[in-house]
């Protein structure tokens, strides 16, 4: 027997035409490129978004093709969040600060039709486009007045000129909930990256996950700041969640110092805040210094790599702003865990409270997660037991978009299949599930693991270090042993030997590295993740003192 209920598929499209008609003069505000701030409503977003899937439906873009954006956080960028998408075609966020060469082959790995763009990334379209010859049509994100005189790009049009002149009223298409919406390309560190694609379905109820009391707790009251770019993970969905709740939206555009993240937060009165921690060490950064407070701003969301206990220290106890540690993955959309305390929690002392809100948190409904041994075999929830993270669910990728011959997937004995994060982890009584190492970086020394995430993490907690890293190193007796590489901060100084000192008491001291070599910076990634790939190819020839 079935239900007796109406059936309406989940689309994007319904998002925004949600919020234009029950949140019509909710506020949109960007920092543009162009250099002022611009604002105006989700009516007129939703008005906009229509007059763009007229102009795709102009360009004859058949459905399923991709449009192509490389932008930064911006009320545009968002338009075409629904436009694209909501009129069946595929949005593809494409990251600017991969390699040009990279781009490149994304872009035609992907078979984009159509290249949407920001003024700042004139150069790299020049750089790229010629290499691109399957795109139909270049788009510079802005108006006539400010187009560059000779781009050298043929064909180019300007995004305002683009969609003037169509209708505001558009019959989104009957979509299945199923149809693919939205791509973004892993980061690439290895070989070349590989595309999770996104569907209306797993997209919308992503949204339903992330506006949850138990993790961002998104409402109509909020003034949200997503820092997190859009084209990493669709920044982490927070358009789409926003749109559904109907919140202020406030976007930083090029903008990402601390000082005017800092500057638009209290403009604004932005009430939560979502980004990666190297954002948060820039904008902790100039708030410190000179003794600033948030007058508004009450919880931050921190993921991307770990954040370290020494950040949300200084959020939490210093400024009076929630940190939320969060975890996922691009394949997961990317939403995974979030840190939130269970009522059993709250009777905990406040250093026992602390402890459980380092981790990453708990699954959210909608994930299921488990850990596992070399043989596959799930090992117990206590805490102690590190394992690899496999996960499932209804927004966490199957296949890779054209690899659909190959499974990435690992089945158990019930022929479930569950993906494999690459992460190791621990996971508590609680479910609260903390990421130990990547598979790859872990460090076993005398056949015991190592975390070079609670080394780095101490590490983190001494006043004159900016960044640290910690890697394993060959040792002819223990198989690896950890150093640790360390960028410090502007003026600071501190030798070797207080660094290691600092450890005394935090570590076991089996656990506390070998060696401190210092840099002026530690590589990041096109995403602000360390690269260890890069910090072990700087140290080639590099030989452990204690060998």
């Amino acid at each position: 027997m079935h239900g007796l209920m109406q059936h309406q598929p989940l689309l994007i499209a319904n998002l925004i035409e949600h919020a234009a008609r029950h949140h019509s003069d909710g506020e949109i505000v960007s920092r543009r490129v162009e250099g002022d701030i611009h604002r105006y409503t989700y009516k007129q977003q939703a008005e906009r978004a229509r007059q763009l899937a007229q102009a795709l439906d102009q360009e004859g873009l058949e459905l399923g093709q991709r449009v192509a954006t490389i932008a930064w956080n911006g009320y545009r960028h968002m338009e075409l969040y629904f436009g694209v998408s909501g009129s069946g075609r595929v949005l593809h966020t494409i990251n600017p600060r991969l390699h040009p060469e990279q781009i490149a082959w994304i872009i035609n790995h992907a078979e984009d039709a159509i290249v949407c763009f920001d003024l700042t990334f004139v150069p790299l379209v020049q750089a790229v486009h010629a290499h691109c010859p399957a795109v139909k049509k270049w788009v510079l994100m802005t108006d006539a007045a400010h187009v560059p005189a000779d781009t050298g790009i043929a064909g180019l049009e300007n995004y305002e000129d683009w969609i003037a002149g169509h209708p505001i009223r558009y019959d989104w298409p009957a979509l299945d909930e199923n149809t693919a919406s939205s791509m973004c390309y892993t980061s690439g560190t290895t070989g070349h990256p590989k595309a999770a694609l996104y569907s209306h379905r797993s997209t919308v109820l992503h949204s339903y996950g992330i506006i949850t009391p138990d993790v961002m707790s998104l409402s109509a009251s909020d003034a949200i700041l997503p820092v997190v770019p859009m084209f990493h993970v669709n920044a982490w969905g927070t358009p789409y969640a926003a749109a559904a709740t109907g919140c202020k939206v406030v976007f930083p555009g090029p903008a990402m110092d601390g000082k005017s993240l800092y500057e638009l937060i209290e403009a604004e009165s932005v009430t939560m805040a979502a980004g990666v921690p190297t954002i948060w060490q820039m904008l902790l950064g100039h708030v410190q210094p000179n003794n600033l407070r948030f007058s508004t701003l009450n919880r931050t969301v921190i993921g991307g790599s770990a954040c370290p206990p020494a950040m949300i220290d200084a959020f939490e106890k210093q400024l009076g702003v929630q940190v939320l540690h969060a975890w996922g993955m691009t394949e997961m959309s990317p939403l995974g865990t979030l840190g939130r305390l269970k009522n059993k929690h709250l009777k905990l002392s406040e250093a026992e409270r602390f402890k459980l809100l380092q981790k990453q948190g708990r699954a959210v409904f909608g994930v299921d997660m488990k850990i596992v041994d070399s043989n596959g075999e799930e090992l117990p929830w206590d805490g102690k037991t590190p394992g690899d993270l496999l996960v499932r669910g209804p927004w966490i990728l199957a296949k890779y978009f054209k690899m659909e011959d190959s499974d990435p997937l690992v089945y158990d004995a019930q022929g479930r299949g569950w993906f494999p994060t690459g992460d190791v982890a621990t996971i508590d009584p609680d479910g609260f599930m903390q990421i130990t190492d990547r598979s790859k970086d872990v460090i076993k020394s005398g056949g015991e693991w190592i975390s070079s995430i609670d080394v780095e993490n101490i590490a983190m907690g001494h006043p004159a270090v900016a960044m640290a890293a910690c890697i394993g190193m060959p040792h002819p007796k223990w198989d690896e042993r950890p150093i640790l590489v360390v960028a410090l901060k502007p003026g600071e100084d501190v030798s070797k030997e207080q660094l290691l000192a600092f450890y005394e008491g935090k570590l076991a001291k089996w656990q506390i590295p070998d060696d401190v070599v210092f840099v002026d910076a530690i590589p990041l990634g096109a995403t602000g993740k360390m690269l260890k790939t890069r910090i072990r190819e700087l140290l080639q020839g590099y030989r452990l003192p204690t060998a």
